[in-house]
Order: structure tokens, then sequence, then C-alpha cells
């Protein structure tokens, strides 16, 4: 991965360092880096099945399907990866980029948390870090890094990269929303109105009911990751337990309070995604 220096080599050396303290499986290994007049290069192992947003970028004609157990299994890997790094570590790491470009798949389709340019490191008895400015990917980053009056910045605004990462994956009837009278729709509202109306998450009539149960939890729990109250939303420990099912009921939370003023400032002026809402 060769890139040009930014800000003084600064993200190049804190990716290093960074890497280079984390040993977990679902974190990209640090093999080497070196560094050529302008140019710095990190070394990681090959990842043969690139990076995740290849099998779920719907508007990419051929893009490989992933099956509901596949999703299910990357989606364990990624939070676990995400917990040990807010966990696991003498150090809290703070990602603040958790998106699908930056989930590398290997040959067995293990998912590897990759890119720590942004990342920054604090004393584990900090919960509440200061950032001098906003960091993180339009539509997955979390909304008190864009307006601080929201709440307080912490390890939660990963937990927000996680569910909308989630959200993005639960994107399976994209044909279904633009049969819908409204073809312009918050995604998460939508699943949200589901529930509410005792509907099936999973509209595919091959889906089979262990399918069906288990699009019905991954939304419930990508619904709790995204609340836009940092305080709502659960610790990555708490996600695992979910995903694994060590919490046997699962909560409707309350419906994401994303007002439109903040969508439109993460979004930016001239910046769209498809994952914040839907013209179809």
């Amino acid at each position: 991965m060769l890139s040009k220096p930014k800000a003084g080599g600064q993200d190049f050396m804190n990716e290093v360092a960074t890497i280079g303290r984390i040993h977990h499986v679902n974190v990209v290994g640090l093999v080497g880096y070196c560094v050529e007049g302008t140019i710095r290069a990190l070394v990681y192992d090959f990842m043969s099945n690139g990076s995740l947003d290849k099998y779920i970028n719907t508007s990419q004609e051929g893009s490989p399907l992933l099956s509901w157990q596949r999703k299910y299994d990357i989606i364990l890997g990624v939070a676990r990866g995400i917990g040990y790094l807010h966990r696991g570590c003498d150090v809290w790491i703070l990602h603040f980029d958790i998106k699908p470009h930056n989930i590398l798949l290997d040959e067995n389709f293990i998912p590897k948390i990759s890119d720590f340019g942004l990342a920054k490191l604090y004393p584990t008895d900090n919960s509440i870090v200061n950032l001098t400015a906003a960091r993180g990917t339009i539509g997955y980053v979390a909304p008190e890094l864009i307006s601080r009056s929201i709440g307080a910045i912490s390890y939660k605004a990963d937990v927000y990269s996680f569910g909308m990462l989630l959200m993005e994956m639960l994107d399976l009837n994209r044909h279904e929303v633009a049969n819908e009278e409204n073809s312009s729709q918050y995604f998460p509202y939508y699943i949200y109105d589901k529930f509410n109306k005792g509907k099936e998450i999973v509209a595919d009539e091959e889906a089979n009911d262990d399918e069906k149960k288990m699009a019905r939890k991954l939304s419930l729990v990508a619904l709790w990751c995204i609340q836009t109250n940092p305080i709502q939303r659960p610790s990555m420990s708490r996600v695992l337990k979910m995903l694994e099912g060590e919490v046997e009921v699962i909560e409707v939370p309350p419906q994401p309070l994303q007002s439109q003023r903040i969508v439109h400032q993460m979004m930016g002026s001239s910046m769209t995604f498809r994952l914040i809402q839907w013209h179809c």
C-alpha cells in the first residue's frame, strides 16, 4: 500500500506504531514497512479476497453475493476485532474509520480490520477523548464527531461506524424499497418501520427460518449501534454478547433520531451516500 505522506508523514508513522502493537486474528498484521523519498509503503499479508466493499456494493454489476452465514461470520469477526482494539491492549485503540473498504478478507473470508491512519491511542482510564478535528468517512462517521453538542467523543464512535457497516450489509432488498411510495428513505428508518409493522426483515422467499432470525438479530444490533446519543449505544463487548447469543432477547431500541440537519452536515453540500438516502 503506497502513499505520499500527509502532515509530514504523521499518519503513516501513526499507522506503523498502532499496527505494530496489535496481534489479533481479525486485525491486519503488519509484515513490514519502507520509506523511500516521499513514498511510504506498508506491507501486509496478502488478502486474496480483497476488501468487503466489493461484496456489498450493490451498484456494481456482477458483485459476488455473500450467504447469510458468511455475512454473520464476517460481522462477528469485525466485532471481535474492534472489541480487541477497545479492550484487548494496554491502551484504548480507537479506529475512527470503520467501513467496508477497510475490512480485508483472506482466502477463507476471515475479516481483518485495516487502515489505522486515523486511529488514536489513549490510556485505558480515559473514557472520553479530545480531538481537534472530525475524522472518519461520510456515512460511517459518528454524529458526535460532526456536532459536539450531540455528546462526548469516545469508543462509542467506532460502535456507530460498525452499526452503519452492519446496516450496509443488510442492504438486501433495494428493489423492494424502490417500489415503496417513498423511494428516498433513510435505510435505518426503513428497517425500524419493518419492526413496528411486524414484517420480516428478509423478504426473500428462499430465505429459511434461521436466516430470517439472523437478519432480525443483526438488524436489532445495528439499530442499537447507530443510536444518535452515544450513551445509548452498547459497548463492543455488549455487541458481541448480542451477536453470540448470550443476550437471548434483544429489545427493539428507540428509533434513531438522526435529524436532517446532521445528515446534511455528514453528507456535505456536494456528497451523496447510498446508505444515508436512496434515490431510486
